[in-house]
């Protein structure tokens, strides 16, 4: 919830540029980087779990309703754990979708077994994508020169 206009995407990618270009272990960084999604996520859902509840208390918001807390509840029950994955790939909603299953009382086990699959995938996606295009550039570059000999 802190900070959802950071590109995220873009960074993982840049990240896996710069992992093909040597300045990074790409193990080591994809590590890192799957430990990070999976704590923040982590974080996320526990103050939404945390002030989750409190939000939904005053009676007369127009925003946070009790019966939107229901529904949430009730949708994280049946889609949960697609939800949590497939937000990884959406900006914005992967911001607010920990939070929000926080608020909407999704168990912690359900959802920490979804975090992981959806960082690890997340995060391993875009890290090789950004290193197999630097891979590309360089070898198409290698392929042009070596056939202008």
């Amino acid at each position: 919830m802190v900070t959802p206009f950071l590109p995220g995407d873009s960074l993982l990618f840049a990240a896996g540029s710069f992992a093909a270009l040597g300045a990074f272990n790409i193990v080591w960084l994809c590590i890192a980087l799957m430990v990070a999604a999976i704590l923040g996520d982590s974080v996320n859902y526990a103050v939404g779990k945390f002030f989750g509840e409190k939000l939904f208390e005053r009676k007369n918001s127009h925003i946070f309703k009790k019966e939107y807390l229901e529904k949430t509840h009730r949708f994280f029950e049946k889609y949960g754990g697609k939800t949590i994955v497939i937000a990884r790939f959406v900006p914005i909603v992967r911001t607010f979708a920990p939070f929000v299953a926080g608020a909407g009382k999704m168990s912690y086990l359900y959802f920490f077994t979804y975090n992981v699959i959806g960082g690890v995938l997340w995060v391993t996606l875009f890290v090789l994508e950004g290193s197999g295009w630097v891979i590309y550039l360089s070898l198409r570059r290698t392929l042009r020169w070596s056939y202008s000999l």
